[in-house]
């Protein structure tokens, strides 16, 4: 989020991510709108110092950290013992074609969650999508949140995700639902949110 963050709060989402990497067309700083209090705020950092990170956790309250850099197992563990006990960390895995699923595993116990997004140029915000069947190579338990050029169309082969037997806890959708970096389109995250709630 960057623009039109209320817009987006009044759908109901259960999180909203602002993105504080400042080499991201969507960087975000400044003050926060008024958001419902059921709504849980992430922050994505991109190999941020811990003093930092915890500053910026503070300030916003945020309740998910996205670590979308190359931060180590080490980082995420020195992390875990600074930040507030609730604050959920989500380690992102940038997925090309020959990206090892394996290589999560050393992560397993130091984040509480994977998210994994496609391999692209920049960090996040491609609007790529990586091939879904290499998920079948995911074998853990701890849940993932799907990201990397999701779009209005891709909602039956969710739908079929959501009934697998993926541990999948989140869908996260950014630039093909908007008109321009950090400005979302309203009525299509609407009808992407209308349908995924038929199942």
């Amino acid at each position: 989020m960057k623009y039109n963050t209320q817009a987006v709060a009044a759908l109901n989402p259960e999180y909203l991510g602002f993105i504080f990497y400042e080499k991201s067309p969507r960087y975000f700083s400044g003050k926060l709108p008024q958001l419902p209090e059921h709504i849980k705020k992430v922050g994505v950092f991109v190999d941020t110092p811990i003093s930092e990170l915890m500053l910026l956790t503070k300030r916003y309250q945020l309740a998910v950290c996205q670590l979308h850099g190359d931060e180590s197992v080490t980082y995420l563990k020195e992390l875990r013992k600074k930040i507030p006990a609730h604050v959920r960390l989500w380690k992102v895995f940038s997925v090309g074609p020959d990206f090892d699923f394996s290589s999560v595993t050393a992560f397993e116990t130091a984040a509480d969650a994977f998210l994994f997004d496609t391999k692209g140029i920049a960090r996040g915000g491609n609007g790529v999508r990586f091939s879904w069947d290499r998920l079948q190579d995911y074998t853990l338990s701890k849940p993932i949140i799907l990201s990397g050029g999701i779009g209005p169309n891709h909602v039956p082969e969710i739908l079929d995700l959501l009934d697998s037997s993926l541990p999948l806890v989140a869908i996260d959708v950014n630039s093909r639902f908007e008109t321009q970096p950090g400005y979302k389109d309203i009525q299509s995250l609407k009808n992407f949110q209308d349908a995924l709630s038929r199942r």
